[in-house]
């Protein structure tokens, strides 16, 4: 019989889930559960619970609603302006103000105690104060191209130090086997060591500022590039690398013009995906003082000016947004 005339009734298919997929999903269930409760998941589910019942009504009060609409209130409005004791700026020079800034006089009341009668009294202090209407966002947008310098030179520095790294961990281009065994335990260890925990030692030792941010994510950017790098090169067609060994090529020259066309694209892919991540990541080193907009914000987090804080997360927000948009049409054309 023709499989064209075979009726459907004869067709048979196996199982989806057999006797083993079954023992394997119970014990992941059951590894998970016990797991579950060592972090906390049931208590998890539970505040979330209470906070989706009270958000449609359903409950009076929850924890985690609570907490989440103090937050908000904090954050917004975010801060846009910026106000500066005219006493506290070196070399205030009036007839040379900022662009759309001008100078108030702040008047405030405070008891006193008067020492000759013994008794408190209002006293009025006057200050004046320098009134930047866009200061603080510009401010902010100052350590926001600070944050993506540093994330440019983070991927920069990654992609050379990548490079003999991926060369001696690629198996068919490491010149013996100690050498590949040492490349790969630095690239392993570059990739072990978060960036967070390198920049606290980099602090150490550079100070607060940007420098310990790029070292930090070029080192662990670089133990990923080099694993990539070296992945794709092992795994590139081997027939045009033999063609050219056949007519006497040296490595350097299988590399470049058999092996580079090859896994080109695939490098622009991974190269845009680090420094999106650099991006992401220079934010979180500067809250350890590795520069960028990281330090901005735990400075204002410590000093509870939640608006600022508003203003530094839409910052983040919009600037990833806009480097997302940016890589998916460069990914898109190159690789």
């Amino acid at each position: 019989m023709s499989s064209l005339t075979r009726p459907s009734s004869a067709w048979e298919l196996p199982r989806p889930f057999g006797t083993r997929s079954l023992v394997v999903l119970f014990l992941v269930v059951v590894v998970g559960f016990f797991a579950g409760q060592r972090v906390e998941m049931g208590r998890m589910l539970s505040l979330t619970g209470e906070g989706v019942l009270a958000a449609v009504g359903l409950r009076d009060q929850s924890q985690v609603l609570s907490g989440l609409g103090t937050i908000a209130r904090s954050l917004f409005p975010p801060q846009i302006s910026e106000r500066t004791e005219v006493s506290r700026i070196e070399g205030f020079d009036r007839n040379r103000l900022p662009w759309f800034s001008h100078v108030e006089t702040e008047e405030s009341r405070q008891p006193r105690l008067n020492p000759q009668t013994l008794q408190m009294e209002e006293v009025v202090d006057r200050r004046e104060v320098l009134v930047e209407p866009f200061g603080y966002l510009w401010h902010v947008a100052v350590k926001m191209l600070e944050t993506f310098e540093i994330a440019i030179w983070a991927t920069l520095l990654a992609i050379v130090l990548s490079a003999p790294l991926a060369w001696c961990s690629a198996k068919n281009y490491t010149p013996n086997c100690t050498v590949y065994t040492l490349a790969r335990g630095v690239v392993g260890m570059f990739r072990a060591v978060p960036e967070l925990v390198s920049a606290l030692f980099l602090v150490l030792a550079y100070g607060f500022g940007p420098i310990a941010g790029v070292l930090a994510l070029a080192l662990h950017s670089a133990g990923f590039l080099g694993k990539f790098y070296a992945e794709d090169i092992e795994t590139a067609d081997d027939k045009p690398q033999e063609a050219l060994r056949a007519i006497g090529a040296n490595k350097l020259k299988v590399m470049r013009f058999a092996v580079l066309p090859q896994v080109m694209p695939q490098f622009i892919a991974y190269t845009l995906y680090i420094l999106d991540r650099n991006v992401r990541m220079a934010t979180v080193v500067g809250l350890v003082g590795a520069g960028g907009i990281g330090q901005e914000l735990k400075g204002r987090y410590d000093m509870y000016n939640y608006a600022h804080v508003g203003t530094i997360l839409i910052a983040i927000f919009l600037t990833v947004l806009m480097l997302d948009r940016v890589a998916a049409r460069l990914r898109s054309r190159y690789a």
